[in-house]
């Protein structure tokens, strides 16, 4: 196999400013140093590939020693993927950086204008439906009979304490009143029992 002595040296000047430049502290030249890290690499793959040949296509007539090998394609076509993805995220680190850095001292303390005013609005609403429900409740205590008197008991006039009492006093008669029997003083209860005998 004869590598290209150019791509040979190209791959070199590559990696060698790529590693040089990756060392650098400022995010663009990092992402400078990567890209040239990354078509370094992919230059390398290609030289690895041996030399020229057909498509990988096997077909009647075509020698397998004549036909190139395919996996340093696919390898190439996935590092240029790769380097795709982590290029993509580092222009959006850079440009995050580049934002908050123009805020200066306030781009640590971003505050979320938008969720302040709905947590405003929300906070006056639910002080609205609190009013709304005190008044209710008010306007259901004005309305009853009972009111308290000055120690926080409930007050009942002497007329509405009396008929409640006169009320329990019937229930609970009626609860201790004995059943009476339903034909002249026999119980058909007894009278099967005896027959029953």
């Amino acid at each position: 196999m004869n590598a290209s002595m150019t791509l040979i040296l190209l791959m070199a000047v590559m990696y060698a400013s790529g590693v040089y430049v990756l060392l650098e502290r400022s995010l663009t030249r990092v992402l400078i140093g990567f890209l040239l890290v990354g078509n370094a690499t992919n230059i390398l793959l290609f030289l690895m590939s041996g030399r020229p040949g057909l498509g990988p296509i096997m077909e009647e007539g075509v020698d397998p020693s004549e036909i190139s090998d395919p996996l340093p394609q696919a390898l190439i076509l996935t590092a240029i993927v790769i380097n795709l993805g982590i290029t993509a995220f580092m222009l959006a680190l850079i440009y995050r950086s580049w934002w908050l850095a123009q805020l200066g001292a306030k781009g640590d303390l971003i505050d979320d204008e938008e969720q302040d005013l709905e947590d405003a609005l929300a906070s006056v609403a639910e002080l609205r439906r609190s009013e709304a429900d005190d008044t209710a409740i008010q306007a259901i205590l004005d309305a009853s009979d009972e009111h308290l008197d000055a120690a926080g008991d409930v007050d009942d006039t002497a007329d509405d304490a009396d008929a409640d009492a006169a009320e329990l006093l019937a229930e609970l008669t009626a609860l201790d009143a004995p059943s009476e029997p339903t034909h002249g003083g026999h119980d058909p209860d007894d009278t099967n029992r005896e027959g029953n005998r």
